[in-house]
């Protein structure tokens, strides 16, 4: 049974369709999210952790120190270190030295690894428009639109550089 479908045997909410909604966006993701990780599994034989590593990778040529991939993933720095253990045993990807930091290197895509990386993010995106395709182009970005704005409402305020 679903978060979706446990919230019907609830008690009633002061706001049951706010609640509805968030309970069909999280039930939503996690069923995308596990037909990704099995398609990743199945046609690649990796991991939605590794794909994102790479995802971050791939958007930065020159690499990425590793307390930076840390915190665009969201992960702790021990966890990064496993996944890039892996991929550098795999030739995937390899750690530069930063040469004003002795103690920090970067870690970049190899030619292998952006070429493999390529190949699973053309599967990837054809796999979560799939997902999607109950939707109507316009539906889709409407929902994108109003996502949005949960978005931004949601995100704390930036601090104000001009306030100590």
């Amino acid at each position: 049974m679903d978060l979706e479908a446990r919230l019907q045997d609830s008690a009633p909410s002061e706001h049951p369709e706010a609640l509805r909604l968030w309970l069909r966006l999280l039930t939503c993701t996690q069923l995308i999210e596990k037909q990704v990780r099995s398609r990743l599994r199945e046609r690649f034989d990796t991991t939605l952790p590794r794909f994102d590593l790479m995802a971050q990778l791939e958007r930065e040529p020159e690499g990425l120190k590793m307390k930076d991939l840390s915190r665009r993933l969201m992960v702790t720095g021990g966890n990064v270190t496993g996944i890039t253990d892996q991929l550098v045993a795999e030739q995937l990807v390899e750690r530069v030295e930063v040469p004003d930091d002795r103690r920090a290197y970067r870690v970049r895509l190899t030619a292998q690894g952006r070429e493999q990386f390529h190949a699973m993010a053309r599967e990837h995106e054809g796999w979560i428009v799939d997902a999607l395709s109950a939707l109507s182009e316009r539906e889709v970005s409407t929902l994108h639109r109003l996502l949005g704005k949960v978005k931004a409402q949601a995100r704390p305020p930036e601090p104000d550089p001009e306030t100590p």
